[in-house]
């Protein structure tokens, strides 16, 4: 066998091995990958509610601490949870906690969607994805799912179902998460 076979033979192993791990990457990504709490937050993207729909990606929140709770109007426990999301955000968002509640209820859903947040008395940031690409990267298994993104976009933590956002430990984590309060003078 001359030099070139076995340099073509090598090559083919090496190809065949490449085509393997993007099968297997695309195929098995969410095992391979899994977003978990200390990995790098995955893209988001979603559409503004308001008169001029726009759409919003985490770079939007750049250096802030982040909730992002994805969500459904026709989930129960989503509306649990809302009153606490709000509580939280009305004490921290001052601070440089932004909540982003993200709704994967169908298009055309805008309407029931903005009476919903409306209703609840919501005043943090209601996007929509409809096509819940946002679920997608972030491998939700159900609704509600939340997670909490330091500054540096890493998950610092992540909630499957409702939860009290306002309790004490809810409320630690996001306080040590923005730091320390500085005075003004």
């Amino acid at each position: 066998m001359t030099a070139r076979q076995q340099w073509t033979i090598v090559l083919g192993i090496v190809a065949l091995l490449a085509v393997l791990l993007a099968a297997a990457t695309h195929f098995l990504g969410d095992e391979l990958f899994p977003v978990s709490v200390g990995s790098a937050a995955p893209p988001m993207e979603a559409t503004t509610l308001d008169g001029a729909p726009r759409a919003k990606t985490l770079r939007d929140y750049e250096g802030k601490v982040v909730l992002l709770n994805v969500w459904a109007t026709w989930c129960e426990p989503c509306k649990v949870e809302m009153p606490s999301i709000e509580r939280l955000h009305r004490e921290f968002g001052p601070r440089g906690l932004a909540v982003v509640a993200v709704s994967v209820d169908d298009a055309g859903m805008e309407k029931r969607i903005t009476t919903f947040a409306r209703e609840l008395g919501i005043t943090f940031e209601v996007l929509h994805d409809p096509t819940r690409t946002t679920s997608r990267n972030y491998q939700i298994t159900g609704y509600p799912e939340t997670f909490i993104i330091g500054r540096e976009g890493t998950i610092r933590k992540k909630v499957i179902g409702a939860a009290d956002w306002s309790s004490a430990a809810n409320r630690a984590l996001i306080r040590e998460l923005l730091g320390p309060v500085t005075a003004s003078r």
